[in-house]
């Protein structure tokens, strides 16, 4: 029996997985991002982030998806999901003047 658990795509921190991640006879086809705290970015150098290394990310990404993936989950991600997810978190690192001047509203 295949189970599907998604999240609402509803914004732009919604990730829509090229690859599934599979947990048993579930599929995680989608994951939501939100803005980490800083407690939740200990142990990561935020240069770290910004320049998409794989180590940092994956060690982040539990601590901010939902549904919460494992560590193990994240490894196992697809190259390009997980180049997507570095994206969004870099964009969560910058100030929001930043964030508007590299993605105005129309």
């Amino acid at each position: 029996m295949d189970t599907r658990i998604n999240t609402p795509a509803n914004d732009d921190n919604t990730l829509i997985l090229d690859q599934p991640i599979a947990r048993g006879d579930q599929l995680i086809e989608q994951l939501s991002l939100r803005k980490p705290s800083a407690g939740e970015l200990r142990g990561i150098a935020l240069s770290e982030l910004l320049q998409l290394d794989v180590g940092a990310i994956i060690k982040l990404l539990p601590r901010i998806s939902a549904p919460s993936i494992t560590d193990h989950e994240a490894r196992l991600m697809d190259p390009a999901d997980l180049l997507d997810a570095g994206g969004k978190i870099a964009t969560f690192l910058l100030k929001k003047s930043a964030r508007a001047e590299l993605y105005p509203t129309a």
